[in-house]
Parts: C-alpha cells; sequence; structure tokens
C-alpha cells in the first residue's frame, strides 16, 4: 500500500502536528455529557437487563493496590448502577489475599482464572539465536520491555488467546482494566449494551503512535497476508489512518508504511466476536508463524488496532470521548459536569511535549464522518 499522503515540501512535520493539535483541541472544546444521535440504555428503561459482557483484566498478585484502585473507581463512575461482572486473568494462581481484597471492592461476581501455560509461554517454534538479535536490536533502540519475556507473552496473549479462554468464551462483549488507572467521569448509560444496540465492534478513548523500533515486520507480514487473502480487506476499512506519513514520518519509514498509530489498548471496550471470526483468527494465525512477539515487541495494542482497521467496518468502531480516563502520562478528559472537575478538560497529557503522539487528528478528519463526528 502506498503513503496515505503524497510527499509535501510546503509543510514541515512541525506545521502538520500544530494544525492537528488545533484540530484536536477545538474537538475537545465541545462539552458532551454522552453520545448523542445512538442510542442508549439505562437500568430503569423498560425491560431493561444485561447484555452477554464482563470486565477483564490480566494482573497479577503484586498489583493487588493497583487494581483495587481501578475497579473502585468503575465501580463508583459506572458499574454499581449495573453490576457486571469481572474476570481476573493470572498466568500463576490468585492467592487468597488478592481474591478477598478484590471481592470486597465490589458487589458484582468476581471470577479468577488461572492461563495455561502451554496458552502462555513462548512457543517451541521461536529461534532463541534469532531472538537474542531481535532483543539486542531493541534495547538498543530503546524499546522498553525488550528483554522481559513475560512482556512478550502478554502481549502475544492479549493480541490472540484472550478471547478463547474458556472463562471469556461464556462472553460475547469485554471491558479491558488494567491496575493505577483512573476513571474520572459518571456514565449512566449501560456501554456494553451501546455496544450491542449500535452495532460497534470496538470502542477506545486514546489514539496514539507506538515505538516503531517495536513493529518493524508488522506492516510488511500483514501485506503478505493481504497479498495471499486480499477478500479479508473489509470495504470501509480505515487504511488512511494506518497509512498516515505526516505527522512522524520516521515513524511511517521505520515501521516500513505503518504510520504506527494505534487504539490504547489498556482501555478498550470490544466485541470478542470479531477476534474470533475468520478474518482476525487466520491473520492471527500468519502472525504467529512469523514470530513477531519474540523477534520483535509485537504489542496487543499495534495488533489489535491493525486488525479493527483492517477487517472491520470502521463506522463500528467508536470514539469513547465522554469516558474520562486516564493511564500515564495519556488522559481522555470531556468538557463535561459529570467528570466534577476531576480531570483537566481537552488536555492529551499533562506534558506538553508529548502532543506528537497523539493520533487523533488523522482518525477524526479522514476515517469519521461528519454525521459521525456530531455524535460527540
Amino acid at each position: 500500500m502506498t503513503p496515505a499522503f503524497p510527499e509535501d515540501s510546503s509543510r514541515t512535520s512541525g506545521q502538520v502536528l500544530k494544525e492537528n493539535k488545533n484540530y484536536v483541541s477545538s474537538l475537545l472544546s465541545q462539552r458532551i455529557d454522552e453520545p448523542k444521535g445512538l442510542k442508549l440504555t439505562r437500568p430503569g428503561d423498560a425491560e431493561y437487563q444485561l447484555t452477554n459482557a464482563t470486565f477483564v483484566s490480566l494482573v497479577r498478585n503484586s498489583e493487588l493496590h493497583g487494581i483495587v484502585k481501578t475497579i473502585k473507581q468503575i465501580e463508583e463512575t459506572f458499574n454499581d448502577k449495573f453490576h457486571y461482572p469481572y474476570v481476573f486473568l493470572n498466568d500463576r494462581p490468585f492467592n487468597e489475599k488478592f481474591i478477598q481484597k478484590v471481592r470486597s471492592a465490589t458487589k458484582s461476581e468476581c471470577f479468577f482464572e488461572l492461563v495455561p501455560a502451554e496458552v502462555w509461554g513462548k512457543p517451541s517454534s521461536i529461534d532463541p539465536a534469532r531472538e537474542e538479535e531481535g532483543i539486542k536490536h531493541l534495547e538498543e533502540k530503546g524499546v522498553g520491555y525488550a528483554n522481559k519475556e513475560s512482556y512478550h507473552n502478554m502481549c502475544r496473549f492479549y493480541s490472540g488467546g484472550f478471547y478463547n479462554h474458556p472463562k471469556l468464551q461464556e462472553y460475547r462483549y469485554y471491558w479491558r482494566l488494567e491496575p493505577s488507572t483512573d476513571y474520572f467521569c459518571d456514565i449512566d448509560y449501560d456501554v456494553f449494551k451501546f455496544m450491542e444496540d449500535n452495532d460497534k465492534v470496538y470502542g477506545f478513548v486514546l489514539n496514539l503512535y507506538d515505538s516503531p523500533d517495536s513493529v518493524q515486520s508488522l506492516w510488511p507480514t500483514t501485506l503478505e497476508f493481504l497479498k495471499e487473502n486480499p477478500q479479508y480487506l473489509h470495504k470501509n476499512s480505515a487504511t488512511t489512518w494506518l497509512r498516515e506519513n505526516l505527522q512522524k514520518p520516521d515513524n511511517y519509514q521505520t515501521a516500513k508504511g505503518y504510520s504506527t498509530c494505534h487504539f490504547w489498548s489498556n482501555f478498550e471496550v470490544g466485541d470478542m466476536d470479531f477476534y474470533r471470526g475468520e478474518a482476525y483468527s487466520k491473520w492471527m494465525e500468519h502472525l504467529e508463524r512469523s514470530g513477531g512477539f519474540y523477534y520483535e515487541r509485537w504489542g496487543d495494542a499495534p495488533v489489535h488496532s491493525v486488525g479493527l482497521a483492517l477487517f472491520a467496518d470502521k463506522s463500528k468502531i467508536h470514539w469513547f470521548r465522554d469516558i474520562g480516563y486516564q493511564h500515564f502520562p495519556y488522559m481522555n478528559c470531556p468538557s463535561s459536569d459529570k467528570c466534577h472537575g476531576k480531570c483537566a478538560s481537552g488536555k492529551f497529557s499533562q506534558f506538553d511535549n508529548l502532543n506528537s503522539e497523539n493520533c487523533m487528528a488523522t482518525w477524526a478528519k479522514y476515517e469519521m464522518t461528519p454525521k459521525e463526528l456530531q455524535y460527540y
């Protein structure tokens, strides 16, 4: 695939960044309490019932304090009105302290599940010499967690394994939770029912660039798959966002044609049936054979994002601008009374030098219709 935009010597990447920052700021300045023009369901509605959904968190015993903090905020802003269950996953058994403390943070049902070693662990097909060479290259480039095998395992599991865990196979929709994240704003409608009622496959709050050195071969490997399986490319795909080359052209070059834009997956609400579908499953098999989760450091966020942008109808991907969220150092803070002044409205990060990492302008300009923008 060619670059999304032709080279333009009249504008520098700094000028593009300034334009994009101003564009996003204008969007974020608009007040919002809830999505507009879409169906919203509330507990008091006639014949209301929960949909087939759960919160999910891959978490360790040592992260108890952080996950309890997140659960308490989710309960306060949303789930004490709905009581959706929680599924906690770990490659080691949860201890009694973890189980008791988590259960005391919510009135909802909690499930504590083990990820089998054969699912979690590195495949035997990975070449140790090639892996070592890849790790050395990543460390030289300053890529985080390059030599941490458990991190590679986590990225691979969240990319292509979590939705097939026996417990999660009982559910269709999931909302991913991470330890030590913040939820600022009251949510009075059922987010899961919103996904179901409005035929959405994925919801995000943050949209940013990844480290290009961690995904140098993800896009070429994906193009190999598309060449062999062109039938899976959706006719309403989001390829402009994937191929954007103006704001961070070095990312585009290093990642060999991929902008590195991705939905930050430490918050995501999704339809697991999309991942279980033929296109994503076949593509995941192709990625697995390439070994990129270990020879590089493919994250689950770019993998989910590339898969969604290529194989899903982009109109079914929803920006939850009304959900106030922070995972340091990035945040989504709407201009809304429902946030009670708990966050800085319109801020992408408390560090201004990180504004260049924001991909939202490209998504809003080129992958959303004017009507869709009115929802926000």
